[in-house]
């Protein structure tokens, strides 16, 4: 028989039920809210107790060197590098710094492609509290130089790889810091790196180093992509970084996740993944550069579970020709940014992911959000219940609350640029947001949707690339008087590609050694994604009454040589070069 006890325990579950019910009657979308507040709170929660212990992301990279010596941390071209080697390396790394006598927080820039050095050159700068700057590789000339004074660097340790040595030598009369090369027959003006790791014992550095380590002690800086201006240094101090390693607890990440890392180390999107795999003690899968026709032969080769895209690479992976082992393999997640509403499904579909989390954010940023749901093309979720936000469908710019932690600005290096990210007095007196710069709208549900980037920008291959930074280093050159930068949609692809309508001085008319020369100059200024993708070269500038440039007509006529009488052209990297775009071609 039942007891008095259990008829009430059934009596009040009954009225949970009944209140839960009713709850979900009047607010449907209810359950969202829960997931995410069970979710988000394990994040929280982790974020705040490493934060109290002052558990930074050193700490728990030499935790995981402890506890699990032998486990593979890193693979990288079929190679197997464990937690203990690469402390090995990182101890190397710290000894030869420590000589160098900088002080905390002063900051060593790293110019190296997507190897296993790049990571264990940055864990031994962190093990004496440097902060350390993610060149991006693909930067030439200008850009480069901009880049490594702007992070104030004490140092400059460039990786294996002719392009890269050469990049700098371009630029090394400019430099007034120690520069490292790694390789062989190192030339004069560089010192050799590769000899001092060789002739430097693995001894372990005292903690009592980096005593002085706090929250707001830079970890890392990464680049803006530099298309709205030279790139910029946005702070990753130690309170962030805790943060980026617990990302991926909305993926329940654990110890037994391998990750799939392709996309560049210095860039945020590989940080997310690199510092979650310390946290956990997971392993990375680290590949040079991305291979769409071998993205899921090496998944399935080293048993991937967690895959992390950004941009356009759902999109690449889609043109590999269909195959009866797409859906073979141990990936239980997609994690990323960029992946758009019209193919999301059918990405989802025919490589069998069981769940996709799109998040949205920027690297300098105050705040995130994340799909958990997986709701098709939504970038996260704000609910009336957990923030105040805009009617359903009712378009806003998203803008973020300034912490405490972001004291020292957005980017290292000067007030100026920190303010324009900076709305200040929005709700009330002295309050201050961060502005990302983005148009966003939601649904009846408080899914949140990508609308359109604010000002004179589009998208390309996931970055955001500003038409007056492209106009402007196409003007830079002596035979273009005016250029038109605009983005148009080329069917099957995501965002827009870029392209220019040029003006010459003087009535010039286009040769061939014209189109080299302009291909030469955007291939030595522009990083490859803000490069025109199309040329049209015009007789006149057209302008509106207010001395614009008009760029609806042109965006509308695309690159249709049906449509335009101008002379196009279309970029041939293989000829180093553009060549005339033809009915034909197109």
């Amino acid at each position: 028989m039942t007891s008095a006890r259990d008829k009430a325990l059934l009596g009040v579950g009954g009225v949970a039920a009944a209140g839960i019910l009713a709850w979900r009657t009047m607010f449907p979308w209810i359950g969202y809210d829960l997931e995410f507040i069970r979710k988000g709170k394990k994040a929280t929660d982790k974020i705040g107790e490493d934060i109290k212990k002052q558990r930074f992301l050193i700490d728990m990279f030499e935790e995981k060197v402890t506890s699990c010596p032998r486990k593979p941390f890193l693979i990288f071209e079929d190679r197997i590098y464990t937690y203990e080697f690469m402390n090995e390396q990182a101890k190397r790394v710290a000894n030869i710094a420590m000589t160098w006598g900088f002080k905390l927080g002063e900051t060593v820039a790293l110019f190296i492609n997507n190897e296993p050095s790049f990571i264990w050159t940055f864990l031994g700068l962190q093990k004496i509290g440097l902060g350390v700057a993610f060149i991006n590789y693909h930067i030439r000339a200008k850009a480069l130089l901009h880049s490594i004074k702007a992070c104030e660097a004490r140092a400059l340790i460039i990786g294996l790889g002719e392009d890269l040595f050469h990049a700098i030598d371009e630029i090394r009369h400019d430099l007034d810091i120690p520069l490292y090369l790694q390789g062989d027959n190192i030339p004069d003006g560089y010192k050799p790196w590769d000899e001092m790791m060789i002739n430097t014992l693995p001894s372990e550095i005292c903690r009592n180093v980096r005593a002085e380590f706090h929250l707001f002690t830079p970890c890392c800086y990464i680049f803006t992509s530099g298309t709205t201006g030279l790139p910029k240094p946005a702070i990753v101090n130690q309170a962030k970084a805790i943060g980026y390693s617990k990302f991926f607890t909305f993926s329940e990440i654990s110890k037994d996740d391998i990750i799939y890392i392709t996309t560049p180390l210095y860039h945020s999107a590989a940080c997310l993944s690199l510092f979650s795999t310390m946290d956990v003690g997971s392993t990375a899968l680290l590949r040079r550069k991305f291979s769409a026709h071998h993205y899921f032969k090496e998944a399935r080769r080293h048993k991937v579970t967690i895959m992390q895209y950004i941009g356009e690479l759902p999109r690449y992976l889609l043109t590999v020709p269909e195959s009866s082992e797409d859906g073979i393999h141990n990936i239980r997640i997609a994690i990323g940014n960029g992946l758009r509403m019209d193919i999301w499904e059918k990405f989802q579909n025919r490589f069998k992911i069981p769940k996709i989390v799109e998040f949205f954010g920027a690297t300098e940023g105050t705040a995130a959000m994340a799909n958990i749901q997986g709701r098709v093309g939504a970038v996260g979720r704000m609910s009336p219940f957990l923030i105040v936000f805009l009617g359903t469908g009712e378009p806003g710019i998203l803008i973020a609350a300034i912490p405490i932690t972001y004291s020292d600005g957005f980017y290292k290096g000067g007030k100026e640029i920190n303010e324009k990210k900076i709305v200040r007095n929005a709700f009330v007196d002295g309050d201050a947001f961060f502005n990302f710069g983005d148009l966003l709208v939601q649904d009846k549900d408080y899914f949140v949707y990508f609308k359109d980037r604010v000002g004179d920008t589009f998208r390309w291959k996931g970055e955001n690339v500003s038409t007056n930074e492209v106009a402007n280093v196409l003007t830079g050159l002596d035979v273009i008087q005016d250029a038109n930068v605009y983005g148009v949609q080329v069917p099957g692809t995501d965002g827009r590609a870029g392209m220019a309508a040029i003006l010459l001085k003087n009535g010039k008319q286009v040769t061939e050694s014209i189109v080299k020369q302009i291909y030469h100059h955007c291939e030595e200024n522009l990083p490859s994604f803000a490069r025109p993708i199309f040329l049209r070269f015009i007789k006149e500038m057209a302008l509106t009454t207010t001395y614009k440039q008009r760029k609806v007509e042109n965006v509308k006529e695309g690159f249709d040589p049906n449509k335009i009488k101008d002379e196009l052209f279309y970029i041939h990297p293989e000829s180093k070069s553009y060549l005339p775009l033809t009915a034909t071609f197109f």
